[in-house]
């Protein structure tokens, strides 16, 4: 007997890809949306596609995320982001799997697209990403940025992709990861972390041979270029941050 399963998304004003994602979760036995006050017409597109619809002010991603996976009517639950879609070898994949698990938690690789392209080298692939498991085995990170699924045990690797495509330009995407250096920075602030000079330099240097070199992301051409460049300067401007906030709060710490 098939296990059933939900599809679970966080969302605000997220109208531009969500009808996208949903065509590709049609074969779940529900969809639950989370949104956290959208105010065009993403609650509308959900309804559409008979979604369960939770309102949820925002908790930061890794409880927000957390929270919608605890409205879910089924166990086995597969968490997207609302510019994400499953490949049809990915979704034929999962149907299959459900059938008869043999892990409690699976993750698959991500092609992000960058510039108009689907990376497939370097930073931005395979990017592999646990989404899909047995909630009574896994859960979120309560990290506000950069969440990750925890699992109690054995991780299982799908062959299929997990295509996620934001339709940001680099202005957008820039902007996005400022806000995500600012909240790395504060959450490392918080944890009593340091940085210098040398990770400050270092960093990004170490970021940019891994990827663009070792992981082959000089393939990918142009974007793949920009793509990690982009990466490196977050990894200085994070740290940069960081010691930013110690000479700001010397006696928080």
């Amino acid at each position: 007997m098939s296990r059933q399963l939900s599809v679970v998304l966080i969302t605000k004003n997220a109208e531009a890809l969500l009808e996208k994602c949903l065509q590709s979760c049609v074969f779940a036995d529900e969809i639950v949306v989370v949104d956290s006050g959208s105010t065009d017409r993403t609650l509308a597109i959900a309804s559409a596609y008979k979604a369960k619809v939770i309102h949820q002010t925002w908790l930061g991603f890794g409880p927000q995320k957390q929270f919608a996976v605890q409205q879910a009517s089924h166990d086995w639950v597969l968490c997207l982001d609302a510019d994400e879609w499953l490949s049809e070898k990915l979704r034929h994949e999962i149907s299959s799997l459900l059938h008869n698990p043999a892990l409690g938690a699976y993750r698959f690789a991500r092609s992000n697209k960058f510039m108009g392209r689907f990376l497939k080298f370097g930073e931005g692939y395979p990017d592999y990403s646990l989404r899909l498991f047995d909630r009574r085995q896994a859960r979120w990170s309560d990290d506000v940025v950069h969440e990750y699924v925890i699992a109690n045990g054995e991780v299982g690797t799908l062959a299929g992709d997990l295509m996620h495509e934001s339709g940001e330009d680099i202005a957008l995407y820039l902007g996005k990861q400022n806000r995500y250096t600012s909240l790395q920075a504060e959450t490392l602030y918080q944890r009593g972390k340091k940085a210098g000079i040398a990770k400050l330099l270092l960093s990004p240097l170490l970021r940019f041979v891994k990827f663009y070199l070792l992981r082959q992301g000089f393939r990918d051409g142009l974007p793949g270029l920009v793509h990690i460049s982009i990466g490196c300067f977050n990894s200085y401007l994070k740290y940069a941050k960081l010691i930013e906030l110690h000479r700001l709060r010397p006696q928080e710490k």
